[in-house]
């Protein structure tokens, strides 16, 4: 998914070999650790030919073989979730700067004078969209709620059989946009096609959307969704309330996004477990209270850092300008 995303951007792309130590079983960790170590001298192939000024680090296992070979240039480590994996938190050790989404980020580390709050960065196309041009793009009536329900890139199954049983309920009371992820589609297809030709019309189902996802934002009156990092920045920039349900593995970073958002008042957190019993009545009741929703629409419009983007491009250009100076005077 990535290397489509780079690609589609024109930038240049460089695959290193890499694996995960933290949470793996002892059968894997001599060959991951193998790879780790090829990863590091791809890293120095890499770092070497492009002699970057700067590092910047958003995490993930394929990082730190970055960071190890280049631990003498200045880093940023962008922390995209409310709490920091592993990687990211070995990372944060040594960089000149780590950059966080909320204040409440700032428990996890212990310098907190290297901590600057940015929020989450959104591309600049997805908030093109009126709410007016989104409804029209996707045939929606304006007069009916709309629920967007996304699982991620790749989908979540759970969400996606609980939404699928719950259709002709759902759709009995409000319209549908439902990205489903490539290896949903087909149930979601089938789906609709057992559906009343009223309620197929009010349900509009896509694989996936990438250019047309600020429109789905746009459009939507509440979303049913897990609490990947980028919920941090997307919902609030639309002020588009939540029904969170994290994954369900414990410690899961989603979790602590979930929660956080919660706190705020800006969304609901219902277990994964609990998604078949309850999904219909905690959607609908949602919904129906207008006043609820309005208000948990503006505490997650509070949350919305749409400068997220370049505050962390500033402090990236300021630790750049600092090597240029010191290589100066040297």
């Amino acid at each position: 998914m990535e290397a489509d995303l780079v690609n589609r951007a024109g930038l240049r792309m460089a695959a290193l070999p890499a694996a995960g130590l933290h949470g793996v079983g002892l059968r894997a960790l001599p060959g991951n650790t193998w790879l780790l170590g090829r990863g590091w001298l791809a890293a120095r192939r890499v770092l070497a030919e492009f002699r970057p000024d700067v590092l910047f680090f958003t995490g993930g296992f394929v990082a730190a073989p970055v960071a190890l070979a280049g631990r003498r240039i200045p880093s940023l480590a962008f922390v995209p979730d409310i709490k920091p994996g592993f990687t990211l938190r070995l990372i944060a050790r040594f960089a000149d700067v780590i950059a966080v989404v909320a204040a409440e980020s700032r428990q996890f580390f212990r310098r907190a004078e290297r901590v600057q709050v940015t929020g989450y960065p959104v591309r600049n196309e997805i908030r093109a969209w009126s709410r007016e041009a989104a409804q029209d793009h996707f045939g929606l009536s304006p007069e009916a709620p709309t629920l967007l329900v996304f699982g991620g890139s790749k989908g979540a199954r759970s969400i996606n059989e609980a939404l699928i049983q719950a259709l002709p309920v759902l759709l009995s009371a409000l319209q549908i946009i439902h990205i489903t992820g490539e290896g949903n589609w087909e149930a979601a297809r089938a789906a609709q096609s057992l559906l009343t030709a009223d309620l197929a019309a009010r349900y509009h189902a896509f694989p996936y959307l990438h250019d047309d996802m600020g429109a789905a934002f746009a459009a939507a009156d509440l979303a049913l969704c897990r609490a990947g990092a980028s919920t941090l920045g997307e919902l609030p920039l639309f002020g588009l309330p939540a029904v969170l349900v994290p994954i369900p593995l414990a410690g899961h970073l989603q979790s602590d996004n979930a929660a956080y958002l919660e706190k705020q008042g800006a969304a609901l957190v219902l277990k994964d477990q609990s998604m078949h019993s309850e999904l219909v009545k905690t959607v609908t009741e949602l919904v129906k209270d207008k006043a609820r929703l309005s208000k948990m629409s503006q505490a997650m419009s509070f949350l919305a850092a749409p400068d997220a983007a370049k505050r962390i491009a500033v402090l990236l250009r300021q630790l750049g300008d600092r090597r240029l100076e010191k290589g100066a005077r040297a």
